[in-house]
């Protein structure tokens, strides 16, 4: 048997680092310990430690200076949304961050405002496909089948919102290989339910209707999580 990669043992030290400073072990401009006693605490060579800090220097969480102290930033004011997805897809986000709620109220967010900067500049190819996708998902009662559907309709309203920042974080947020939230059938049928509503939807966008941002934002918000 061979031992734990390098590669793996980063990622252990970088997830418990990552935790115990978002759970407030240590505060906003804390020194963390030195390479040398992180790598004695948590029993693992000092390679495995520079590696796990570097990574939560990109994130935003440290500052590290040339032979000086690695101190915590404030993570809120100097993260990025790649912590969120790192949180997210690995399943250890502190409860009192609501990690699922912001993701999908920002989806509604976004969502939202590209139906109605759709409305506003897509063509008139775009808006018949749109018109016709709402109609293919109608035509069926299957959830999946409906939701493959609607994958496909928001795609082509993000697509005429004609925004590439809308595009990039609504990737980020929905990619497969990051989970940042389960945008599968289950979690949205509160949307995929109301046919009429999303008929609605790509009728106004057709239309150039400025009610577009409020169907949409009726839709969306209906799968962010209470509580």
């Amino acid at each position: 048997m061979t031992g734990p990669t390098s590669s793996t043992v980063s990622d252990r030290i970088h997830s418990q680092l990552r935790g115990d400073i978002l759970g407030g072990r240590y505060e906003v401009g804390a020194a963390l310990p030195s390479e040398r006693r992180l790598s004695e605490e948590l029993e693992t060579s000092r390679h495995g430690v520079r590696e796990a800090l570097k990574r939560l220097q990109q994130a935003g969480l440290v500052s590290i200076s040339q032979g000086g102290a690695t101190r915590v930033r404030d993570w809120r004011r100097h993260g990025g949304l790649e912590l969120l997805l790192d949180l997210a897809a690995e399943g250890d986000a502190p409860d009192a961050l609501h990690v699922p709620r912001a993701a999908m109220e920002m989806r509604a967010c976004i969502g939202a405002d590209a139906a109605r900067r759709c409305a506003e500049r897509a063509d008139a190819a775009t808006k018949a496909q749109i018109v016709a996708r709402a109609e293919q998902l109608a035509a069926v009662e299957d959830l999946e089948a409906r939701n493959a559907h609607y994958e496909v309709l928001w795609e082509l309203i993000v697509d005429g919102a004609d925004n590439i920042a809308y595009r990039l974080a609504l990737t980020s947020l929905i990619a497969p290989r990051q989970h940042a939230v389960a945008i599968d059938a289950h979690a949205v049928a509160a949307e995929l339910q109301d046919a009429d509503t999303i008929r609605g939807l790509a009728q106004a966008i057709a239309n150039h209707d400025e009610d577009a941002r409020t169907r949409a934002a009726d839709l969306l918000e209906r799968s962010i999580p209470r509580g």
